[in-house]
C-alpha cells in the first residue's frame, strides 16, 4: 500500500468523523479503528517480523476504514430496520434449510453425471448459492413488508412504535412558538411523547436573542412552552441530534426526514409545510386545523345576543365578536356600541382569515 492510497483512505475518513456530530459515535469509531490497528500490527508481527508491521497498521487501518464507511452509510438504518431484516434473513435461510434437506444438488448429480466431475464442489457451490439468495430475498422482503404482514406469520409482532405507545410527535418551530401546546398536550388528546430536534432548539435560541422585538418575544414564549412541557407530569420530552444528509436540506427537509426516519407524526402551525408534508406521504397534524374543526359553525339565520364593541368597515355597522373570535358584523347597530343586542345572521363568506358573518339587529331588540 503506497502512501498515496493511504492519504486518500484517512481523508475518506475524517470526512465521514466529521459528519457525525455525535461525540460518542466518533469515540467510538476511534476505539474501532484502534482495535483494528492493534490487531494487524499483531497479526504482521508474529507472521512477517518486526519489520513489516506497518503493512499489518495499514491494513488494519484500511479494514476499519472500510467499516466505518459503511456504517455512515447505513446511518438511516435504525435498530427497528435492523431487527426486521434479521428476521427476514433468519426466514430465508430456514427455507434454504429446508430446500437442501432434499438434496437437490444429489437429484442434479445423478442426472447429469457426465457433465458433473466433482459432485462435492457442486454440493457446496449450490448450498452456498442457496443459502444466499433465499437470505437475501428474505431480507428484501422483510425490509418491504408492514406490521401486517408479520404479525400473519408471528402473531403478536410489531415493530413499530405505535402497538406501545403510539407514534411520537416530531415538533416544528411553529407549533412551539404558537404558546398553544402546553394546553393542548395537558387536554389529552394527542400522544404524550415528543420529539424535538436540536436544530429546532438552535433556532429558537437565535430568535429569542434577535434584535427584532416580535421575533425576540416568539423565541422567548416557545422557550417557556418548551420548560412548562418539560416540567409537566403528562408529557415526555426527548432531543433528537438530526443531521443534513446534504448541505443544502433546510429545516422543513430535515424534519420530514426525520419523521420518516422514526416514523413519527409532525405537529406543526405551518400550513405550507402541511401540505408539503402531505405530498410527499409524511403524517402531519396542524394545530390550526383542529381549531377551525372546533370552532361552532354560524349558518344563516341563526339567533343570538352580541355585545358590540366596535363600528364596522361602513359607517352604518358594529361589530362584535363571538367566543372563538369569529367576526360578526352588525348592520345598522353603530348606535348600540357597549351594549348586547339580539341578531340574526343574514350571510356568511369564507375568506384567508376565517369565516365572515354579517347580521341585522333582530326586529324584537
Amino acid at each position: 500500500m503506497d502512501k498515496l492510497d493511504s492519504t486518500t483512505v484517512l481523508l475518506q475518513l475524517s470526512t465521514c468523523l466529521k459528519k457525525s456530530s455525535n461525540p460518542a459515535v466518533n469515540v467510538t469509531r476511534m476505539l474501532y479503528l484502534l482495535v483494528c490497528e492493534l490487531a494487524g500490527s499483531a497479526l504482521a508481527f508474529q507472521s512477517l517480523g518486526p519489520a513489516k508491521m506497518w503493512i499489518g497498521i495499514t491494513g488494519g487501518l484500511l479494514v476499519g476504514a472500510f467499516f466505518i464507511m459503511v456504517e455512515n452509510l447505513m446511518k438511516q438504518f435504525s435498530i427497528r430496520g435492523f431487527s426486521i431484516a434479521t428476521l427476514g434473513l433468519v426466514i430465508g435461510l430456514f427455507c434454504a434449510w429446508l430446500l437442501n434437506t432434499v438434496r437437490i444438488p444429489e437429484l442434479f448429480t445423478v442426472s447429469f453425471s457426465e457433465h458433473i466431475r466433482k459432485p462435492e464442489d457442486f454440493a457446496l457451490t449450490f448450498n452456498v448459492c442457496t443459502y444466499a439468495t433465499l437470505g437475501f430475498l428474505g431480507t428484501v422482503i422483510a425490509l418491504r413488508s408492514n406490521k401486517e404482514d408479520f404479525a400473519l406469520i408471528i402473531p403478536y409482532v410489531r415493530f413499530r412504535q405505535e402497538a406501545q405507545k403510539g407514534r411520537p410527535l416530531l415538533l416544528d418551530s411553529d407549533v412551539i412558538t404558537d404558546g398553544r401546546l402546553p394546553a393542548l398536550m395537558n387536554s389529552g388528546f394527542l400522544e404524550n411523547n415528543l420529539i424535538i430536534p436540536r436544530f429546532v432548539l438552535e433556532e429558537l435560541q437565535i430568535m429569542s436573542n434577535s434584535p427584532s422585538p416580535g421575533r425576540r418575544k416568539r423565541g422567548q414564549r416557545g422557550l417557556d412552552c418548551l420548560e412548562e412541557l418539560r416540567t409537566s407530569q403528562r408529557t415526555r420530552v426527548s432531543i433528537h441530534d438530526a443531521t443534513p444528509s446534504s448541505p443544502d436540506d433546510s429545516h422543513d427537509a430535515m424534519l420530514m426526514q426525520i419523521a420518516r426516519l422514526i416514523n413519527a407524526k409532525l405537529l406543526t402551525a405551518d400550513d405550507n409545510l402541511s401540505k408539503v408534508a402531505r405530498l410527499q406521504d409524511v403524517t402531519v397534524l396542524n394545530i390550526n386545523d383542529l381549531a377551525d374543526s372546533l370552532k361552532p359553525k354560524v349558518s344563516v339565520g341563526a339567533n343570538m345576543n352580541l355585545a358590540i364593541v366596535r363600528t364596522g368597515k361602513e359607517a352604518h355597522q358594529g361589530v362584535g365578536y363571538l367566543p372563538d373570535g369569529t367576526m360578526i358584523v352588525v348592520n345598522n347597530a353603530v348606535t348600540r356600541i357597549g351594549s348586547a343586542l339580539d341578531v340574526t345572521v343574514i350571510s356568511t363568506i369564507n375568506t384567508s382569515a376565517g369565516v365572515m358573518v354579517f347580521a341585522e339587529i333582530d326586529d324584537k331588540a
